[in-house]
């Protein structure tokens, strides 16, 4: 019976030792789970501040290159009001003291450059007025296709012109080859003439793969593509006008120098016969 009571003691014994560890498991996994919800709650308060935030980051990042900006010009004034003026002075500077070194003006050998350095001042000077006379003159940049159209040695007007395009054609037998470059040089206005016809050349219809017309066959000539005007500068060469003004500005003749409409018109009623073209 003894035996028997103590069983019965340790059966009840583990039965509540088992109910309490279960209790503790229950606890266990609740206080997880209470951790767990505050941790959530937390991830999502801390994810929700984070769009809050980048407003003030962006506003302070805006603030930052305005007041880098203002510091750069400020600075850049500075530059240019104290130090440039002060640069300049000082080089000024060197070059009187230069100038009035009176042994260097004494040496023979500065005397003898000086002396070529003013003949050569002389002779171009010469050479600028004969070339840049009263009368009116043209200058053709065909590098930039610009030109300048001076009276009284004034520039009175300038703008985009079309010059040679440099190309090369050949016959289909080879025995001919055409380069399509304007002249460069000292040329003069040969002749004037409104309303023009374009007396095309045998290049133009080997160009489309046309055959040779006669030289004075009427396929040859061609009205309203030379504008209302044309002056002739000799061996075939023509400032005209042109009706593809989009390419003005761009080497795309065949050696003519094509203006707009406009500019055509103020060097008509500029050059005259004998007037310089100065191509370059």
């Amino acid at each position: 019976m003894l035996w028997t009571s103590k069983l019965s003691d340790m059966r009840n014994d583990k039965i509540i030792n088992d109910g309490a560890q279960a209790d503790i498991g229950k606890n266990t996994h609740s206080a997880n789970m209470v951790d767990g919800e505050n941790i959530n709650q937390k991830n999502i308060s801390g994810q929700e501040e984070l769009p809050h935030r980048k407003p003030v980051f962006l506003l302070l990042r805006i603030v930052l290159i305005f007041i880098c900006s203002i510091l750069v010009l400020i600075a850049s004034v500075l530059f240019i009001l104290y130090v440039v003026p002060v640069l300049m002075e000082r080089s000024t500077k060197n070059k009187s003291e230069l100038s009035d070194n009176k042994d260097l003006k004494k040496d023979t050998e500065y005397k003898k450059q000086i002396g070529l350095i003013n003949k050569d001042i002389l002779r171009l000077s010469v050479k600028y007025n004969a070339y840049t006379s009263g009368q009116s003159y043209i200058v053709v940049n065909t590098t930039e296709n610009r030109f300048y159209l001076y009276t009284n040695k004034k520039l009175i007007r300038e703008g985009f012109c079309s010059t040679g395009s440099l190309t090369m054609l050949k016959t289909d037998r080879g025995d001919k080859v055409y380069v399509f470059k304007t002249p460069k040089g000292k040329r003069s206005i040969h002749g004037k003439i409104t309303n023009p016809s374009w007396n095309r050349p045998d290049w133009s219809f080997i160009e489309e793969g046309l055959p040779i017309p006669p030289k004075n066959s009427p396929e040859r000539y061609e009205s309203g593509v030379l504008g209302n005007y044309a002056m002739s500068i000799g061996d075939g060469y023509l400032i005209h006008g042109t009706i593809y003004k989009r390419f003005l500005g761009m080497p795309v003749t065949h050696g003519c120098v094509r203006l707009n409409d406009e500019d055509l018109e103020a060097v008509y009623n500029t050059l005259n016969i004998g007037s310089k073209v100065y191509i370059f």
